[in-house]
């Protein structure tokens, strides 16, 4: 009976915690969510100048829609490309201010680890029954909260992956972390004057990358001294610039193709495959070495740019019993479904509680966070993630199996412009390499603007 009376606890205020609220409140369970940023979707903001490629259909969970509806919230136009800042402040503001919602959300709040009343992680006896204790934070002030069940959404925002090619920091990143930014950073806006001018080298081969080296080719055209370096672990960037005109998702496609025009028109220096291993400062430069075509390399830079990924912060669950793979880090179930090696984002079959189960019972790792290291995730898999393991705390064991998922086929996560799913293809010219490289600059980011 007391175990009965306890909430849900929901770690993480983003879209896939919010979504997670909305149906369990839709289910008559009782929960509530604890947000460490001082709003929710506090991750997302930090990324909110950005323009996601994904339209709003697929950016939108259905328990959510349904709630904001009977408040009379307007759904945006389903083909438009929202920003990171749009999806806050058009439906994750509106739905966290709802009455239902907002007096089970608490911001602010940091939850440093979780456990078991009264057992730690060797104790077998009255596992499954003990509630669990949550360790919490707020300016100074800290509480164990019990609960029925976790739900983990916590994202992997606050712990980005280093430049070392072996997973570890260089040597010397540490140190100067002053000079390097891990990100996507507001080149257009805030961040201009930082990069203006400079030699920039942006590292990852991902969709963050790309958005980061359009913006700086951008700013390349107002201040033609910035110089641009695309440094990579991989040396094949045929698979980097994506499916093209194929890709189910055209935004998504053009901003492979937008790329691919610029490094044959010379605006972006390729320098793969090259594995980092040491970053030193040396007279006001930057030299980062490493190894490149199997021999020794070093390149001299002024700002470094890294957007090389995240992985899950596993910290706070070490008193609970995971069983995670050992090298996508993802439930062991999951791994095989979303390894990057195998998979894109819209190969990704549909998963749900069953996949998502842990050893630990009723404690579930959802959204970005369950993909461990996997950069494969979008939105509408954490929402569906979020109903099939909701149904199941309620009982509903029959929704908890249906599981399904439509996404658009091939890629992954976020580009940079604002053109809606109308777009057309990238002008022919794109894929000349004799165009003059002035000219060049202007049609790689005009291409994103044309609009039927």
């Amino acid at each position: 009976m007391m175990m009965s009376k306890l909430p849900v606890a929901i770690i993480g205020g983003g879209p896939i915690g919010l979504a997670a609220l909305a149906h369990l409140l839709a289910r008559g369970e009782v929960a509530i969510l604890f947000e460490a940023g001082e709003t929710v979707g506090a991750s997302i903001r930090g990324w909110g100048h950005v323009r996601m490629f994904s339209p709003w259909e697929f950016n939108v969970d259905s328990a959510s829609v349904r709630l904001l509806k009977q408040h009379g919230w307007v759904m945006p136009p389903e083909h438009e490309l929202p920003t990171g800042e749009d999806l806050y402040e058009r439906y994750l503001r509106p739905l966290a201010e709802l009455p239902s919602m907002r007096g089970c959300i608490h911001t602010g709040v940091k939850v440093i680890a979780v456990s078991r009343r009264h057992i730690d992680k060797m104790k077998d006896r009255g596992r499954g029954e003990a509630p669990f204790q949550l360790h919490i934070a707020r300016r100074g002030d800290e509480a164990m909260i019990e609960a029925r069940a976790v739900i983990d959404a916590s994202g992997a925002w606050h712990k980005p992956n280093p430049m070392g090619a072996n997973g570890l920091p260089a040597i010397g990143e540490r140190s100067l972390k002053g000079r390097i930014f891990y990100g996507i950073p507001d080149i257009k806006n805030g961040a201009k004057a930082r990069y203006a001018g400079k030699r920039v080298m942006v590292i990852g081969s991902g969709h963050s990358a790309i958005n980061a080296l359009l913006d700086l080719i951008h700013l390349k055209e107002s201040n033609a001294a910035t110089q641009i370096v695309w440094a990579m672990r991989g040396g094949n960037l045929q698979k980097v610039y994506g499916g093209g005109e194929n890709d189910a998702l055209p935004a998504r496609g053009q901003l492979g193709r937008r790329i691919q025009a610029a490094v044959a028109a010379g605006l972006v220096e390729v320098a793969a495959p090259f594995r980092i291993a040491q970053v030193e400062a040396a007279a006001g430069i930057l030299r980062v070495h490493g190894e490149m075509n199997g021999a020794a390399h070093r390149i001299a830079i002024d700002e470094i740019i890294v957007c090389a990924g995240a992985r899950p912060a596993l910290d706070m669950l070490g008193e609970l019993r995971l069983d995670l793979d050992p090298a996508v880090e993802s439930s062991r179930a999951l791994a095989p479904l979303i390894d990057p090696n195998i998979h894109s984002c819209g190969t990704v079959r549909p998963h749900g509680e069953a996949e998502l189960r842990q050893p630990e019972k009723d404690f579930y790792i959802l959204g970005m966070k369950s993909y461990g290291r996997a950069p494969t995730f979008l939105l509408a898999t954490g929402y569906e993630q979020a109903r099939s393991v909701t149904a199941a705390l309620a009982g509903d064991w029959e929704a908890a199996r249906d599981v399904q998922l439509n996404l658009p086929a091939t890629g992954v996560c976020v580009t940079d412009f604002a053109a809606p799913t109308c777009c057309v293809p990238a002008p022919a010219v794109l894929s000349i390499d004799e165009i003059p490289v002035a000219q060049m600059a202007s049609a790689v980011n005009a291409a994103g603007d044309a609009c039927c």
